[in-house]
């Protein structure tokens, strides 16, 4: 490629950065490392009216904690600053001005009323107003009016926005790197407001300004923007500039049924729709996900790398990426995938960090405990550690660490009604009290140990290994669950088992009954 890539991530600040935002960021980035490029963030304000406090900081910490670094926006700085369109205002007016100099855009006079009024009388007829070349003319507005009357108007200080003058009667071609070539009719078309009558211009206007300004060498956006692709062009155009190259990006779809994913959809199956948290909505990093896991499931929907290879670090993505990979149709979110990738990123995480990531959640969990079950303390840091490494492959999030193994800390207090049904009875109390002295004498109290004494006690009473093992499991953890009971054992140490039979028997009937 030969010039110079510069792309840009341009979101607004009118609520919280929905995962398929991210997901445009995340192309953004590749695109541009993969060519050596540049990564720029433009928070696009100018719609005051939708403007949401605490959008901006809550994109900036949640492209931080994806690791999309940006090589110039707020608060990073740049040689094309300033990064805010609020702080560009002054900016957009002057090419605004020059566009209506050149007869491609002109004065707009009809107040709000007027065309609502316009509207109704179109839909009386079955028909739809648009504000185009066959009724421009008519309406009230510098191209209708004399230059005098123009002039007049402005100095009274009447209220106007600035329309783009679209090309009538012709064709033009559009190109799209994901998508071909397009055709566009410019009858088709209106005459789009470019700056607003509060002074501020609208986002076609200013992100075409601000691309041209900062050099934009590529557009890479959601598929809903494809539509005001043409307006677009014909802006550069106007203006005799040569316009970047345009990307649109297929949208993410509902896990089911049609339409793109909102978060209704998270809401009504229970997964995420936004990278953190944002008032009642949970985020991916507070559910307990690993921002490499959300950047790699993200990477796949709607781009494939033309292998078999699931699992892609930040730095693997970069060197594969590529547009001509990117899917035209919409890609289908599938949640229990996003489980997946989580699982497999876990995985890869030492015993030691998973850990320190766990640690906090289960002091959490055991000062909420009631008081009754409390450990005197918090277990030593190796004694967890051996907890984590044993439970490590059952679990898809840290969080699971302590569901699933919540009885390494705490002896149960309950016990499995159907297992009780099952396998405890009085054969099974008079079983397990002539264990107790096998497990007493077993040294070391290691799982390979256990398991050998235990197997040759079981052999030489001629029992079933099931008629030991399941009644035995149930005294330790109150459930059938659970990674290999030896292993549980030796983890729990001779005297927390001991002591777990003991409680056991006062707590479960002989009969079961």
């Amino acid at each position: 490629m030969s010039k110079n890539v510069r792309v840009r991530f341009a979101p607004s600040p009118t609520g919280p950065l929905h995962i398929g935002g991210v997901r445009t960021a995340l192309y953004n980035y590749l695109f541009a490392k993969s060519h050596q490029g540049k990564f720029i963030l433009r928070i696009e304000d100018t719609d005051q009216n939708r403007y949401v406090d605490g959008s901006e900081a809550y994109i900036l910490e949640a492209l931080k904690w994806c690791g999309l670094s940006f090589d110039e926006g707020p608060h990073t700085g740049g040689e094309f600053g300033p990064y805010r369109q609020s702080e560009r205002k002054a900016i957009y007016r002057q090419y605004a001005e020059a566009l209506v100099a050149s007869g491609h855009a002109y004065y707009a006079f009809d107040s709000p009323e007027d065309l609502d009024l316009l509207r109704t009388e179109y839909e009386s007829r079955g028909e739809a107003f648009s504000y185009n070349f066959k009724n421009r003319q008519s309406l009230d507005n510098s191209l209708s009016k004399t230059p005098e009357a123009t002039e007049a108007a402005l100095k009274e200080g009447r209220e106007y926005v600035i329309r783009f003058r679209t090309p009538e009667n012709g064709h033009l071609m559009l190109h799209d790197i994901i998508r071909g070539k397009i055709d566009i009719d410019l009858n088709q078309l209106d005459d789009k407001v470019l700056f607003k009558s509060d002074g501020m211009p609208t986002y076609h206007l200013a992100h075409m300004v601000d691309d041209h300004l900062m050099e934009i060498s590529h557009v890479i956006r959601g598929e809903e923007w494809l539509p005001s692709l043409p307006l677009h062009l014909l802006l550069y155009q106007a203006f005799g500039w040569d316009s970047p190259e345009y990307a649109h990006l297929p949208l993410i779809m509902k896990p089911v049924g049609k339409g793109k994913l909102s978060k209704r959809d998270g809401e009504k199956m229970g997964f995420p729709v936004y990278p953190l948290n944002w008032k009642d909505s949970q985020g991916y990093r507070e559910s307990g996900y690993f921002p490499e896991a959300v950047i790699n499931f993200l990477a796949l929907l709607g781009w494939n790398p033309g292998t078999e290879q699931e699992l892609f670090s930040l730095q693997e993505l970069v060197d594969v990426f590529s547009l001509d990979r990117v899917h035209r149709a919409g890609a289908r979110f599938d949640p229990e995938k996003t489980v997946w990738y989580n699982h497999q990123y876990l995985q890869m995480k030492s015993t030691e960090e998973l850990t320190r990531l766990f640690l906090p959640i289960l002091e959490n969990a055991l000062s909420g405990a009631v008081s009754s079950e409390k450990p005197a303390g918090l277990p030593s840091r190796d004694y967890v550690e051996k907890v984590v490494h044993l439970l490590r492959d059952r679990a898809s999030f840290v969080k699971d660490i302590w569901g699933e193994g919540r009885y390494f800390f705490m002896p149960p207090t309950g016990f499995n009604e159907k297992a009780v049904r099952k396998h405890w009875n009085e054969d099974a109390r008079t079983r397990m009290e002539a264990l107790i002295p096998i497990l007493n004498t077993t040294d070391p109290f290691s799982s390979e140990g256990l398991e050998k004494e235990v197997k040759a006690w079981i052999g030489k009473e001629g029992i079933s290994f099931g008629k030991i093992m399941a009644p035995l499991r149930l005294l330790l953890v109150g459930d059938l669950a659970g990674p290999h009971l030896f292993d549980i054992m030796e983890v729990l140490g001779k005297k927390a088992c001991l002591d777990r039979i003991g409680r056991g028997f006062a707590q479960l009937p002989g009969t079961g009954q």
